[in-house]
């Protein structure tokens, strides 16, 4: 439990810096300072001591890692300055459960029980009730149906990415041939990366939003936050989850990484003194309540 517990505050403090980094660097800089230097520090380990590019999950990993590490993490990180660390955290992380639910039934024909559509539709209206959190907020940021269509790709994108992902796994086992979390890890992000990149240069070349500095901030007020996002999200995060995964059922930790919407609003608060209103908090403990029933009924 104490690994799922550590994941649950890294993948907190994650989001926070992320939406720090994004404040200083802009959407497409962060991003791409993020994955690269996630990339190589999953790398070192993967080519030392992990299993490198071997593996018949391979390809599947790779497609997992251009939606989940390329198309999410984008999204996300668009999203950041829209709705915040609070609301994109929670519309991302609750979200992720139904759509990959949704995925399975679809692509594997797996019959949803009814606890899972009546958690389902928990955690649907708690996301609904936050993302309206009234007035002051509003004033603060610039939600609009775009931030709402961002955090909805970026939901799906973690949802099919970890799909995708499981499939990989399983085929690795099969094959005799299982991989640690962290070789797993890097041969997803490895897509990812490209993604990102590509996106970056398209995105400096049409000279869009998000794409230039925010800030004239001298790199030691930026690179702190950059370094804690890379840490804190895709290295150790990752490492912790895994971690979890192999000690505890998966519901069991599904349910305790779940929190993680709920763990961002102290630090956002302390942090980028963004402060929760009474709807975001109900609709946020009504939505991760769904989860949280949703992860345990497939357990």
């Amino acid at each position: 439990m104490i690994p799922a517990l550590l994941a649950t505050i890294l993948f907190a403090f994650s989001s926070v810096s992320a939406k720090r980094s994004v404040q200083y660097l802009g959407s497409n800089n962060a991003s791409l300072l993020r994955i690269i230097l996630a990339t190589l520090v999953l790398g070192l380990y993967a080519h030392t001591f992990g299993g490198g590019l071997r593996g018949d999950g391979l390809m599947w990993f790779i497609a997992s890692g251009f939606i989940g590490y390329g198309i999410c993490d984008t999204a996300i990180f668009l999203t950041l300055p829209r709705l915040g660390a609070q609301l994109t955290s929670l519309m991302v992380q609750c979200l992720a459960a139904p759509i990959a639910a949704i995925t399975e039934w679809v692509w594997h024909h797996r019959q949803l029980e009814r606890i899972e559509l009546l958690a389902g539709a928990c955690v649907l209206l708690g996301v609904a009730i936050a993302l309206f959190p009234g007035r002051a907020t509003a004033k603060q940021l610039h939600p609009g149906w775009g931030a709402f269509a961002l955090g909805l790709v970026a939901a799906a994108g973690q949802a099919w990415g970890a799909v995708l992902s499981a499939h990989g796994q399983q085929l690795a086992r099969v094959s005799g041939q299982p991989l640690d979390g962290i070789t797993v890890a890097y041969q997803r992000i490895l897509a990812g990366a490209a993604f990102v990149a590509v996106w970056w240069a398209v995105m400096r070349f049409h000279q869009g939003p998000g794409t230039a500095r925010t800030t004239k901030a001298p790199p030691s007020r930026y690179w702190p936050w950059v370094i804690a996002n890379v840490l804190t999200g895709p290295s150790l995060g990752v490492s912790c989850y895994q971690w979890a995964l192999q000690g505890e059922a998966t519901g069991v930790v599904l349910s305790i990484t779940a929190l993680t919407p709920l763990a961002v609003i102290p630090m956002s608060w302390w942090i980028d003194r963004e402060r929760p209103t009474q709807r975001s908090i109900v609709g946020g403990v009504l939505a991760v309540a769904g989860v949280i029933t949703f992860a345990l009924s497939r357990n």
